[in-house]
């Protein structure tokens, strides 16, 4: 039986990875160097944006945190603690998340009561019986109303009968119901309707913001990247091209972040332009 690993001290961030990489299909015509040699740090409370074109390497980098597989090399801290060898289940004790779609994090044909007590219990054995304790049950309406979508009454209704809006807002509350040392949401609003993704939008960063959680966010949307956050990780290729905080990310706008990507396609265009026109002259 492994020992459980004991908080360092080494480092004040909540978050530190060091130079993972990750190759998928290695010595195959399918081979995806889709990590190299990443290198991140991110402070307790930081609100972190991963923005990158498909491809990049943002998803799996998130994947990478969460334990989905491991990494070939490097190694990833959490709360002082290495977690590069631990399996997703273990992790999942520190990291509360949202995924791209609706469905995915939810157990469907259980209410939302009995899925707030899976949540409620994440780490812990899960003895006989699914319901909530009377303590738990007026604080989850009290967090449930303030949804204002009506479904505090609705406690007893399968949670694979409502929209993806209402269901994603409610995935986010059960990721973060036990306060997560970090909040992974990758393109949790993508597969939404402009109006439910706004709401589950805006809620992210009401539960953020209130609980001071740690938290990486993927997307696509620049305006995303630029409104929400405290920093923009802008990936490419599996590795990290810009890394904007402070006074400069707030001075940023969605039209500057395109210019960045256009001026990566344009060297990369400007490279392989080059490389064509050597291989012409001398192979």
């Amino acid at each position: 039986m492994p020992t459980e690993s004991k908080p360092s001290n080494s480092s004040s961030a909540m978050l530190s990875i060091s130079a993972i990489r990750k190759t998928f299909n290695p010595g195959t015509v399918n081979e995806v160097r889709a990590l190299q040699g990443v290198d991140l740090e991110i402070e307790e409370g930081s609100f972190v944006i991963v923005l990158g074109m498909n491809g990049s390497g943002k998803s799996t980098l998130l994947n990478a945190v969460a334990g989905t597989f491991f990494v070939d090399e490097g190694t990833i801290q959490l709360a002082g603690r290495d977690v590069t060898r631990w399996p997703e289940h273990r992790r999942a004790q520190l990291i509360g998340r949202v995924f791209q779609n609706p469905f995915s994090g939810t157990a469907p044909n259980m209410s939302i009561a009995e899925n707030f007590s899976l949540a409620a219990r994440r780490g812990l054995p899960r003895g006989l019986g699914w319901a909530l304790s009377p303590q738990l049950m007026g604080p989850l309406r009290e967090r449930i109303a303030s949804l204002k979508m009506g479904l505090e009454n609705r406690l007893d209704n399968a949670i694979g009968s409502l929209s993806g809006g209402q269901r994603q807002a409610l995935t986010l509350l059960m990721a973060t119901w036990l306060k997560p040392k970090l909040l992974l949401l990758d393109e949790h609003t993508a597969a939404l309707d402009p109006k439910s993704a706004d709401q589950v939008i805006a809620l992210s960063d009401e539960v953020i913001q209130r609980d001071k959680l740690t938290t990486l966010m993927v997307t696509h949307s620049m305006q995303q990247a630029v409104s929400l956050g405290d920093r923009i990780i802008m990936m490419h290729r599996g590795r990290v091209l810009h890394d904007f905080r402070g006074a400069e990310k707030r001075r940023l706008r969605p039209e500057d972040l395109l210019d960045r990507f256009d001026e990566v396609r344009r060297r990369e265009q400007l490279d392989e332009s080059a490389a064509a026109m050597l291989n012409e002259l001398y192979v």
